[in-house]
């Protein structure tokens, strides 16, 4: 049987391969839900562990079996709202036209300095602005992660404009809840900054093979630069040891498989390895989420939702609290 050859696995989609400016994601694009509501939520990775439920999937090869899934815990704490940015339509796209802040508390004011003066929201006309989006802050001192900065951000309604400033001048100053927006069975994508890995070689950061021992020079590297004699560079295309993690990605369709206020249910024993105990609202995901235990991970409405995953509520039976400490 011949060998399997992937002399260049490494993605160029992802170019250049810069680490992100900070350790949560920025969000380009919001997709717009019939309902008004806020389009995405944010909380703090705490770890894995697996479930066990009642496939009730109706193409799937184990329907009416129970099966084990590996499942992401995110810890969620209520979102609090800072305030409201007004957009307007122009030659060059949405442009903020104008923004009304409330007050700043004293966790707040560790990020960004106080705000003195506020704009009354009544003064404001809807009708003279295309869009309506709120900004919202996270409460980690809720959690046991040890952090009382919190993170600022930015979070698209859906609905019409009139729904919007509706919704906006309702809930100013106010906290929004996990289980206010999504459901279990809906599906997210998540937006989150993976793991830093530091300053890696090529075989690890592209997935090229080792040369050939009869090789001149190294083993772990290109077989050949291309022809960069008299350019005085080579192609960036070609892999090269370089800064790897800490990037910005995006996963599609990941599935809430359940979402929970009893964080009992979840604990293992000893805690959540570097994390500790689940103390606040929390969802689980399907499968795997980009990052580091205690990095802040954004989610939003899927913007191309599956269907294949349409409807699908699992009936969970299990789920693991066994220690992972030592593992």
């Amino acid at each position: 049987m011949p060998r399997i050859r992937n002399p260049r696995s490494g993605s160029m989609q992802f170019w250049p391969r810069v680490r992100s400016k900070r350790h949560y994601a920025r969000v380009r694009y919001h997709p717009r839900g019939k309902n008004v509501n806020l389009t995405g939520f944010a909380g703090y990775k705490a770890g894995m562990t697996h479930i066990l439920f009642n496939d009730s999937r109706k193409n799937s090869p184990s329907k009416g079996e129970l099966v084990s899934f590996p499942v992401t815990v995110i810890e969620c704490p209520p979102l609090k709202v800072y305030g409201v940015r007004f957009y307007k339509q122009s030659n060059l796209g949405k442009r903020v036209a104008t923004e009304v802040l409330a007050k700043s508390d004293k966790e707040l004011s560790r990020k960004i300095p106080t705000v003195k003066k506020t704009t009354d929201m009544a003064k404001l006309n809807f009708a003279d602005y295309s869009e309506i989006r709120l900004l919202v802050y996270t409460q980690p001192k809720l959690t046991g992660i040890g952090k009382k900065k919190p993170e600022i951000f930015e979070i698209a309604l859906g609905g019409s404009v009139e729904e919007q400033f509706t919704f906006a001048k309702e809930n100013i100053s106010k906290e929004i809840s996990v289980k206010d927006i999504f459901k279990v069975g809906q599906q997210v994508d998540i937006h989150a900054i993976t793991k830093g890995k530091g300053f890696s070689g090529a075989i690890k950061r592209f997935g090229i093979h080792r040369t050939s021992h009869r090789s001149e020079k190294g083993i772990r590297t290109a077989g050949s630069l291309g022809g960069w004699k008299g350019q005085g560079h080579f192609m960036y295309r070609v892999p090269a040891p370089g800064k790897m993690g800490f990037h910005q990605r995006t996963e599609f369709n990941k599935l809430i498989l359940k979402i929970g206020s009893t964080p009992e249910e979840i604990n293992p024993d000893g805690g959540f390895v570097k994390y500790g105990n689940v103390k606040n609202d929390f969802i689980l995901i399907k499968g795997g989420v980009a990052g580091s235990v205690n990095r802040i991970v954004r989610f939003n409405i899927a913007s191309r939702p599956n269907p294949k995953f349409e409807g699908f509520v699992p009936e969970i039976k299990m789920i693991s609290t066994e220690s992972k400490q030592g593992k």
